[in-house]
């Protein structure tokens, strides 16, 4: 243990977070996601959930602040509007440890070509269905923020 770390991060998913730089990006991806065909380095975090890793990956990482957008969720198939209740929770960890970020709705494959680019795939054991979350890294200024 270390003080001032999210305990959820084990040294794996610390070593990805402090190794990506400023706009690098990390996929929180749920227990359907094919992370181990799509080509990023991936991080096994069976047993947990995504509102979990979320919330440790955002007690240390800033977002992407020049981004026009530094956070992503996987739209429903079938129905692109619907919010699923697991993003309205996502959206809320992000709104309370990032900031002003809208989780912005990516088309199903869009997704997937945006996740084959990210620097890491977290594979966590969350069971609701599109519970994936794409995230894009920001910068530590001088004064902390």
């Amino acid at each position: 243990m270390l003080r001032g770390i999210h305990p959820l991060l084990g040294p794996d998913l610390l070593y990805a977070l402090r190794t990506m730089g400023h706009g690098d990006e990390i996929v929180i991806a749920d227990g359907n996601f094919p992370a181990s065909t799509l080509g990023p380095k991936v991080v096994r975090a069976d047993g947990l959930g995504g509102e979990e890793l979320l919330e440790a990956i955002l007690t240390h990482m800033p977002l992407d602040t020049y981004a026009p957008a530094a956070a992503f969720r996987m739209a429903v198939v079938e129905d692109p509007d619907r919010l699923p209740i697991i993003c309205r929770s996502y959206q809320g960890i992000v709104d309370r440890l990032a900031g002003a970020f809208v989780v912005a709705p990516l088309e199903r494959f869009a997704f997937y070509e945006r996740a084959a680019k990210a620097a890491y795939i977290v594979a966590s054991g969350e069971r609701a269905a599109y519970a994936n979350i794409l995230l894009k890294k920001g910068v530590l200024h001088s004064d902390g923020g």
